[in-house]
């Protein structure tokens, strides 16, 4: 159960960093062998619901750098408000996260398989927070070479 678990939490965050643009990985078949739980399923809801946001967001946040041209300023001005909305998302889901993980601990009878779901809990959570400021140093980084003067190629000898 709890292998499962972080594994739908890997793939959660990799959906949800729209800044690392990566396909999240395949399940092993071992994991998908066991019948979710409703609240699994809820949870992977929920997951979906948030991916959908987060891809809405990058593509916000894609257009937001591309309308800025050469003006960094109004660049991260726009970003930080498009991130300002979604916030509420990005943290909805952190509690979600916590919430469920939090029950499955509880419930478990191994410690070992407790320690694991509280290890997973606290990468995941810590993760899924950093997401803002991913994606504000990577869009800091395309408006800087937006922005930057295109390089002459060097003359040939």
């Amino acid at each position: 159960m709890a292998l499962r678990i972080i594994l739908a939490a890997s793939a959660a965050l990799a959906f949800a960093a729209p800044a690392l643009a990566q396909d999240a990985p395949a399940a092993p078949a071992a994991a998908a062998a066991e019948a979710p739980s409703p609240a699994a399923i809820a949870l992977e809801a929920q997951g979906e619901a948030f991916k959908g946001r987060m891809d809405e967001m990058k593509v916000e946040i894609e257009a937001a750098i591309a309308g800025a041209g050469s003006d960094q300023a109004k660049g991260m001005a726009d970003v930080d408000a498009i991130l300002a909305r979604y916030q509420p998302d990005i943290d909805g889901f952190v509690v979600a996260f916590g919430t469920f993980i939090d029950a499955e601990a509880a419930a478990a009878t191994d410690e070992s398989e407790r320690a694991e779901l509280t290890g997973a809990k606290a990468g995941v959570e810590t993760a899924l927070s950093s997401i803002p400021a991913q994606v504000r140093a990577a869009a800091q980084a395309a408006l800087a070479a937006q922005a930057a003067p295109p390089t002459a190629p060097a003359a040939a000898e």
